[in-house]
Parts: structure tokens; C-alpha cells; sequence
């Protein structure tokens, strides 16, 4: 008969509110809810008097979702990516194309802020950074003449 009470105890411990589903997630609030309205959470149970109650579950897809922001991935991605983590018959080749795609993007990224670099430093080694007025650094903006090497 005590195990019968305690039931709707256990059951009710299993979940948690939205600051404790954001601790335990190390997800925002914030982000929770804005996560939960692009429905990358499936629907969040509710008290009766209509507060938001996360379960394991819950906050397991609040960690996938902070891991695959953490690397980057958009939005749209991720909504992709926990479909298919949810979705035991998945082909893992459409998990691929999604990272490779997205690590293809990085590598494009990663080549244009290694010329923003090199363009800066250039920039930056042709400037005196004295007391003249000429500067190529502000000139290189402005579309003024190619600073000297």
C-alpha cells in the first residue's frame, strides 16, 4: 500500500520545472522555450496549473540541442538532426551528409577569416601607429589605394 502512495510522488519527482530542466540541461530558459516553439521539443507536460514539467528525456534533448549548437550547427540542422536521433530507423548516411555538409560550410568559413587575417596583418604591419596621419588601415577601408608591403 506505501509503494501505491509513493507512485504519484516518484512520478511527479521525474519531472522538473524550467529553471531546473536549465540547470540540469545547461540550457537557458530563455532558449528552452524558444527551442520549444520551433518544436524542436516534442510537447512539454504541464501542471494543472500550467507550469511547464520537463522529464529525462526532456532535458537529454535539451543537452543534444546544446551540443549541436555548441558545434555549430543551425537551427534548421538541428531540428533535422533530433528527428533523426529520434528515429530509430534512420539511415545514419542522412547524419552524415548533415555534418559533412555543415563541416564542408566551416571549412569555407574558416578559409575567409584566415584571409580577414592575413589581410588585417598585413594591414596592421603597414601602419607606423604614430603620431602621422596617413594610415592604411583606414585607407584600405575607405577603398583607397593598396597599402606598400
Amino acid at each position: 500500500m506505501a509503494v501505491a502512495a509513493n507512485a504519484p510522488v516518484a512520478e511527479h519527482a521525474s519531472r522538473v520545472n524550467i529553471g531546473d530542466a536549465s540547470k540540469r540541461s545547461g540550457v537557458s530558459a530563455k532558449m528552452i522555450r524558444h527551442y520549444e516553439s520551433l518544436n524542436l521539443l516534442a510537447s512539454v507536460a504541464r501542471s494543472d496549473n500550467g507550469y511547464r514539467k520537463y522529464s529525462e528525456r526532456d532535458i537529454h534533448t535539451l543537452r543534444f540541442i546544446k551540443r549541436a549548437r555548441d558545434l555549430g550547427f543551425s537551427m534548421a540542422e538541428i531540428a533535422e538532426l533530433v528527428s533523426l536521433w529520434l528515429n530509430r530507423r534512420r539511415a545514419s548516411a542522412n547524419v552524415k551528409r548533415i555534418a559533412q555538409t555543415h563541416a564542408d560550410d566551416l571549412t569555407r568559413r574558416i578559409g575567409k577569416m584566415q584571409a580577414m587575417q592575413q589581410t588585417l596583418t598585413n594591414l596592421i604591419h603597414c601602419c607606423h601607429g604614430d603620431q602621422r596621419p596617413d594610415c592604411p588601415i583606414l585607407e584600405d577601408l575607405a577603398g583607397a589605394s593598396r597599402p606598400r608591403s
